[in-house]
């Protein structure tokens, strides 16, 4: 992939982790962020995500490879000279000091100018939607309330690139779900390129412009939400970032995705077939006809998801297929009935291992 991107903010080229141990934490990953993009870093816990993070940030020196912001290779530059700032899972805030002196503090120890210093905190707490909230101490705020603090603390000393490390994660579901808009209205108010790493696959998909997926220290893929999602390149990607149907196999060269007794129809090649269970129809009644697959189903299980339906269904041959459709669409199907579930071929995606 290709990094001499002009308006980058940030660039990460092959940068590898190694420690004491011979533990390879980040194995040559590469990628630009471009100026006032929403940035995400996807994977599991252990993928090397939060590593990466740090490297770009400063608090971890690279073992090979460098970081570059605006252009600027950052080397061995500490966290303290580079122009980024992050933002943990805790807030972090100083207890004994009012929301006005934490947002404050950085700028104070830059020494500028008292007109500037009110000024700018005037500006971010507008910016996070906390004017009226500056003599207030954190113990009298909420979880969202402190994170928003920590942010805006973050952005009054303008920085080039804010690193944020699952900021959202020690919140309750509701306060994270609101947080996350929260999040990216500011992001697009102030144009400041975020990266942000996470494990939540929704939080990446609502928030961001790309996804970076992380595996194992490598990079499986990049692109916008709707790339990764509808056209995964990997196994991986198409199983960590929501749900799938996998059916392992091989092409007979004829059209047809061969696995274990079923001859699927199939555009393109490769060793492996994913639907996602949203593309599935499930009906009483569906015809074959022509770049189709349709079968014969017995509903193993119904499970109620709020504003979906996810039915379990039992293929010949002992295949399991999982499918959801809207509530207002799902009918009256219960276990044990016998349906018709099928997909459209072009919908599915052939990944090579």
């Amino acid at each position: 992939m290709s990094v001499d991107t002009p308006r980058a903010d940030a660039e990460v080229r092959d940068i590898v982790k190694i420690y004491g141990d011979s533990t390879v934490a980040v194995d040559h990953v590469s990628f630009s962020v471009e100026r006032g993009e929403f940035f995400s870093i996807l994977g599991p816990s252990g993928c090397g995500k939060t590593t990466t993070l740090r490297m770009i940030s400063g608090l971890d020196v690279p073992s090979a490879g460098d970081v570059l912001i605006r252009g600027e290779p950052m080397g061995r530059r500490p966290a303290y000279r580079r122009p980024t700032n992050t933002i943990f899972q805790r807030p972090a805030l100083f207890p004994h000091l009012t929301v006005q002196d934490n947002v404050a503090f950085g700028l104070r120890v830059e020494r500028l100018a008292r007109d500037e210093v009110t000024r700018r905190i005037a500006d971010v707490l507008e910016l996070v939607d906390l004017v009226g909230y500056d003599r207030r101490r954190p113990h009298e705020l909420s979880g969202g309330q402190q994170q928003r603090v920590a942010i805006a603390r973050a952005l009054v000393k303008r920085p080039a690139v804010l690193l944020l490390d699952e900021p959202l994660s020690s919140l309750d579901l509701r306060l994270r779900v609101q947080m996350q808009g929260v999040l990216k209205r500011i992001q697009d108010e102030s144009s400041t390129t975020f990266i942000y790493v996470t494990h939540d696959q929704t939080e990446a998909l609502a928030m961001s412009d790309r996804i970076a997926i992380m595996n194992e220290g490598k990079l499986e893929q990049v692109g916008p939400p709707d790339d990764v999602y509808s056209r995964p390149r990997t196994r991986f990607t198409a199983t960590f970032v929501g749900d799938t149907n996998m059916f392992d196999g091989r092409p007979d060269g004829d059209g047809h995705f061969l696995s274990n007794g079923l001859s699927l129809v199939a555009q393109g090649r490769g060793a492996a077939l994913c639907i996602r269970p949203e593309r599935v129809v499930v009906r009483e009644s569906l015809p074959d006809q022509p770049e189709w697959n349709v079968f014969d189903a017995v509903v193993e299980d119904v499970v109620f998801h709020g504003a979906s339906v996810r039915y379990r269904l039992r293929l010949p041959g002992g295949h399991e297929l999982i499918a959801d459709r809207s509530n207002d669409a799902a009918g009256s199907v219960a276990p044990g009935d016998r349906v018709r579930a099928g997909w459209h071929a072009p919908n599915a995606v052939m990944l090579e291992g």
